[in-house]
């Protein structure tokens, strides 16, 4: 999906007046580095290859979208969205996640409704290159495994992006929602091929920078 996305992207910059994904933008606008002393917990999930490569192994570990998100997060991984690994956290990145338990899900609503801040990468077709063939586990799965929870929070996602059932704002060609979950807000991304980049600094990351820093702030 990285193609589309970047394109909506591109388009959306073109227009003159508007900003980011509708944000007024002006130089400068993408969120810089913080000092490390400034920089707020963020919790990870993720199937991709982010924090170590395909291997596992320490070796060739951290990627450029890492490296990015920890110029300005102390970034946290875990395993599973359950309500022990997001108790006290309340800023979560789900880049492509695996499926999760049953008992998770509800945890995740319940953190979400409480207040919580969540941005979620949903590929429904991701492209992300690999060397693992298909079927094996340490291989990031080809879609987003949906397992009803958008539905819950009144999204549909399908291979043409995502639509609202009346409860999220849809933008960008069905490309992002953002959605109020009771006390808490969650963006949602159909896309999560544009992390694949050579260089922290790459174009592509600045929606990821933009879009947390969308969810601190309200």
């Amino acid at each position: 999906m990285r193609v589309r996305l970047l394109l909506a992207v591109a388009a959306t910059f073109a227009i003159a007046g508007l900003g980011w994904l509708g944000r007024p933008h002006e130089s400068g606008d993408v969120p810089g580095p913080r000092p490390a002393a400034e920089r707020p917990e963020l919790a990870l999930l993720t199937s991709l290859p982010l924090v170590f490569g395909e291997s596992f192994s320490i070796e060739g570990g951290g990627s450029p979208a890492l490296t990015r998100l920890e110029q300005r997060y102390r970034v946290v991984p875990i395993g599973v969205a359950d309500e022990a690994s997001l108790k006290g956290k309340s800023l979560l990145l789900m880049a492509h996640p695996r499926a999760q338990p049953a008992e998770a899900l509800v945890d995740l609503d319940n953190w979400l409704r409480e207040g919580g801040h969540l941005l979620l990468l949903a590929d429904p077709k991701l492209d992300w290159p690999s060397e693992r063939p298909l079927g094996d586990l340490l291989r990031s799965p080809p879609v987003f495994a949906d397992t009803g929870l958008l539905d819950h929070w009144g999204l549909q996602l399908s291979s043409a992006g995502l639509a609202s059932k009346g409860k999220c704002d849809v933008s960008d060609e069905g490309l992002i929602a953002h959605c109020n979950i009771g006390r808490g807000q969650a963006t949602v991304i159909a896309d999560a091929d544009f992390l694949n980049v050579d260089a922290p600094d790459a174009d592509g990351l600045d929606l990821l920078a933009s879009e947390l820093d969308r969810l601190e702030t309200r």
